[in-house]
């Protein structure tokens, strides 16, 4: 994924047309849905997230959590008090992950439609 930033900043982007971004708390960003994201089914490349940094991540939520320097995406699966992340690429191996260890929570996503 891409860090784009601030949600607040106005980031032109093609997939930002027409959306209102005031609508976000100052604690929400942007990424961009790189191809090595993990791209299919509701996602695809190109596609942009709003991250709410200080959303607690709850069942079946998708979460952002930096792993190896990177910001990856991950599904979320809540178990009893815990937390198993879910990789939505890559090798599907799971994780134990705690609130603290997420950078937050997807609230919203655009897409460009029509080239």
């Amino acid at each position: 994924m891409n860090y784009l930033g601030p949600a607040c900043l106005g980031i032109d982007h093609p997939a930002l047309e027409g959306y209102d971004l005031t609508r976000f708390t100052p604690t929400c960003y942007l990424v961009e849905v790189s191809e090595d994201a993990g791209g299919g089914g509701p996602l695809m490349e190109g596609d942009l997230l709003v991250v709410d940094e200080q959303k607690p991540a709850q069942h079946d939520d998708l979460v952002v959590m930096e792993l190896d320097g990177e910001q990856r995406l991950f599904k979320s699966h809540r178990i009893g008090g815990r937390m198993r992340l879910i990789p939505t690429a890559g090798p599907r191996e799971s994780l134990w992950a705690r609130q603290s260890d997420l950078r937050g929570v997807v609230v919203s996503q655009a897409r460009q439609y029509g080239l």
